[in-house]
């Protein structure tokens, strides 16, 4: 356990938030100094194949210790933190045997309360890791980077488990959606994977949200407010009448399970033109074409009134449930693996997207476990290093029940 915290105490102290704004892969240059750190890392404990190329896609192999033929199983993880809060100058609060009571983040009077977030309550006596309220945590995912590294120095460490070979992916940008972008199946050559970047401990998610970016673009006209009566149409004040007759009770905040949503992002411009962006999501092929009509008629409407509006639609990933179902193997040697490790399984849709979902679609099925995270994104972000240490047990279960079942 010490080693797995040394490792991720020690990762998260890069700063490798990624950018969407910028076009260059990886999006950000820390995410390749942490993918250089663990390139050197991996020469070290002796992988093969440690390959890194210069968008910060690095791949590596634990060889197989049976001589039985077995399936090539990967794991996968990203290097990237998410935009939407900082991830420079990470310090973690580690608390020891942590009491299930409010912490303290900081001196600035926030605090991590079991009050807003009950499933504390269930980690009293546990080490708990949290933020010190300036910046995110970045568990999500460097927590999987360090779960997958332990679990293969375990496996090096007891060759009595015997396993197949297992290959290793971290990619860089996930959480801008662009982590499977160019991910090299052919030298990965693995026959499935598992994304190490769900949430609580026993998270088991083999379906996603289909995901689609929206931009409604609202044309006024720009008058000098001191002659502006009967001449001024202010973008701005539609943009917002456009975002009112948006469905109140499709957003992120009222939503769950397997309901969709529309979740404005962001509000730019002035009186002459305004932008809105959403993220749009739906489990369901249907129900995300439902939902462009949605917004489509909205402006449709707004052009009726004569105000010109327009829509501009992005197709994202896709829900990995058609190409990861048909495989019901790798879900259940994932599942068996949590049962074998005393981890209760919850299999649940992910309420966002993962590389797996990409990788699947492009013929790697791609399922996703747990990290033992929660809170991800922000500044109330935290995990435990038994949660942690059970993910790590769960691959190295993972890998050697692969080759009980499926060697020749």
């Amino acid at each position: 356990m010490n080693r797995l915290l040394d490792r991720f105490l020690r990762y998260v102290t890069f700063d490798t938030q990624s950018d969407a704004n910028s076009s260059s892969c990886p999006s950000t240059p820390g995410q390749l100094t942490l993918a250089k750190a663990l390139h050197e890392e991996l020469i070290t404990m002796g992988l093969e194949g440690v390959h890194l190329d210069e968008r910060g896609y690095l791949m590596a192999t634990l060889p197989a210790n049976t001589d039985k033929p077995v399936p090539a199983i990967g794991f996968i993880a990203h290097l990237d933190t998410a935009p939407d809060a900082s991830g420079l100058d990470v310090r973690p609060q580690v608390i020891t045997d942590y009491d299930g009571q409010a912490v303290a983040l900081g001196a600035n009077g926030d605090q991590l309360s079991p009050e807003q977030y009950p499933a504390l309550r269930d980690l009293k006596g546990q080490t708990l890791i949290t933020t010190d309220g300036r910046t995110l945590l970045g568990a999500d995912n460097k927590a999987g980077v360090a779960e997958i590294l332990t679990a293969i120095a375990t496996l090096q460490a007891n060759p009595e488990i015997q396993h197949g070979p297992i290959r290793i992916g971290f990619t860089p940008d996930e959480e801008i959606g662009r982590g499977a972008d160019h991910f090299d199946l052919a030298r990965f050559d693995a026959e499935w994977a598992y994304t190490v970047d769900g949430g609580p401990v026993g998270e088991l998610e083999y379906e996603n949200f289909n995901a689609a970016s929206a931009r409604v673009v609202i044309t006024g006209n720009s008058v000098h407010p001191g002659s502006a009566k009967d001449k001024l149409v202010n973008a701005l004040t539609l943009a917002t009448r456009f975002h009112a007759l948006m469905p109140q009770d499709q957003t992120p905040e009222t939503t769950e399970g397997y309901e969709g949503f529309f979740h404005l992002t962001n509000i730019q411009g002035g009186t002459a033109e305004a932008t809105l962006s959403y993220i749009v999501r739906d489990f369901e092929d249907v129900g995300l074409a439902k939902r462009r009509e949605h917004l489509e008629a909205l402006a449709a409407r707004f052009c009726a009134d004569g105000h010109p509006c327009r829509l501009e639609w992005e197709a994202g990933y896709r829900n990995m449930k058609t190409q990861v179902a048909p495989h019901t193997h790798i879900i259940e040697l994932a599942r068996q693996a949590m049962v074998d490790c005393d981890v209760q399984p919850i299999i649940k849709p992910i309420r966002g997207g993962t590389d797996g979902a990409v990788l699947s679609h492009k013929g790697l099925p791609c399922p996703n476990i747990f990290t033992g995270g929660d809170n991800f994104h922000g500044k109330h972000e935290y995990i435990t290093l038994e949660g942690m240490e059970k993910a790590v047990k769960v691959i190295v279960r993972l890998s050697q029940l692969t080759a009980e079942r499926y060697g020749a």
